[in-house]
């Protein structure tokens, strides 16, 4: 009887098992993913230096996430069922913030390199 049961359940444990591996058409695609997450680090930076105060970070910092979805043509839903999702897939969710951290780390020298050359500029006799 056990072996009946077994070979009952087999084909759906087999059926589900393949369904893991291809991606909803809820979930953002990667590079998209990529670029969100990068913008989300930026916009969580720059709501450091606003007050602790609970009142004052959920008043400045929702308006900022819902036009940082809105610009991503998202919303918090989506991104959290995609979070999730690459979080199940632990080598894409790797790359992905590899990524991220690839386009902050450019974008940090990029602004280093225009300060260095503002300050050389303003630093010349006149």
């Amino acid at each position: 009887m056990h072996k009946y049961i077994t070979l009952f359940f087999l084909p759906a444990v087999f059926l589900y098992s393949c369904k893991g591996g291809k991606t909803n058409s809820n979930i953002i695609g990667k590079r998209e993913m990529t670029s969100l997450m990068t913008d989300l680090i930026i916009v969580d930076g720059s709501m450091y230096n606003v007050s602790q105060a609970p009142d004052s970070l959920f008043k400045y910092g929702t308006g900022r996430y819902l036009a940082l979805f809105k610009r991503h043509h998202t919303d918090s839903a989506q991104f959290d069922r995609s979070f999730k999702y690459y979080m199940s897939q632990p080598a894409e969710l790797q790359s992905i913030c590899d990524q991220a951290a690839q386009i902050l780390k450019d974008k940090t020298d990029s602004v280093n390199k225009l300060v260095l050359k503002k300050n050389a500029v303003h630093a010349l006799p006149k």
